[in-house]
This record gives structure tokens, C-alpha cells and sequence, in this order.
């Protein structure tokens, strides 16, 4: 399945976890694994806590400290520090699936990582059945 993903500002985190749920609830799948693969080099995917605002504030200071957003890229489209950190986030996570409900922990969320936006993005969806 493909989730569209709209994102409004050039970097930001997107709590998707609960699109995630839906899709896995609507499966009927009772245990599995599904995997959410993002589709694009200059945005990520992570599970992360989904409590605290300030943690996906922190992550975006942090990573600007690291990758800044202006640093003698030779990229001519002028976005490698969107390429840098989608590759050091990974373009997939799994989760497994038990009873028909994904097993996170309890402050986890998923979230589509947006680093050259605002942008029109797609996720795709799988969910592998297992016995």
C-alpha cells in the first residue's frame, strides 16, 4: 500500500504511526511484520519517542549541528544535507505485528522524516503474514 505524505516546511518529523496502525488493523493480519519503506533519497524514516515535542525539536537542532544546511556541497541541486541525513536515518523500518496490532513500545512512534520540503512524498506499506 502507498501513504501519501504531505510536509510543509523544509525539515520536519511527521508522526505517522497512526496511518501505520490503520493500515495493519485493516489488513487482518494477526502476526507479521510490516515494513515502511520511504521512496525518496532526501527523507527518512525512524521510531522514535512520540511523547515529548522536544525530542523531534532536539533531533532536527542536532542533526542541523551536524549536517548543516550550508557547507561547500558540491550537489548542484543544492540538497545534500538532505541526502546525508536521510542516509544516516535509512529509508525503512519494521515492526512486528502480534494479535493484529503493531509491537511498540510504549512512547514509540513512527516518523516520516522530511529534509527537503515541502514536498508531495510516498511510504510504502508491507505487511508480511507469518504463523
Amino acid at each position: 500500500m502507498i501513504l501519501k505524505i504531505d510536509t510543509s516546511k523544509r525539515e520536519e518529523f511527521k508522526d505517522i504511526t497512526n496511518e501505520i496502525d490503520e493500515i495493519v488493523k485493516n489488513s487482518g493480519i494477526d502476526k507479521g511484520i510490516v515494513n515502511v519503506f520511504v521512496q525518496h533519497t532526501t527523507a527518512g524514516i525512524t521510531i522514535n519517542e512520540n511523547a515529548d515535542p522536544d525530542v523531534v525539536r532536539d533531533m532536527l537542532s542536532t542533526f542541523d549541528k551536524i549536517v548543516p544546511f550550508e557547507d561547500n556541497y558540491k550537489h548542484y541541486e543544492g540538497n545534500s544535507h538532505a541526502h546525508i541525513k536521510a542516509s544516516m536515518l535509512g529509508s525503512s523500518v519494521s515492526i512486528p505485528i502480534e494479535e493484529g496490532k503493531m509491537i511498540l513500545g510504549t512512547w514509540q512512534g513512527i516518523y516520516f522524516c522530511e529534509f527537503d520540503g515541502p514536498r508531495n512524498r510516498k511510504v510504502v506499506v508491507s505487511i508480511i503474514e507469518s504463523k
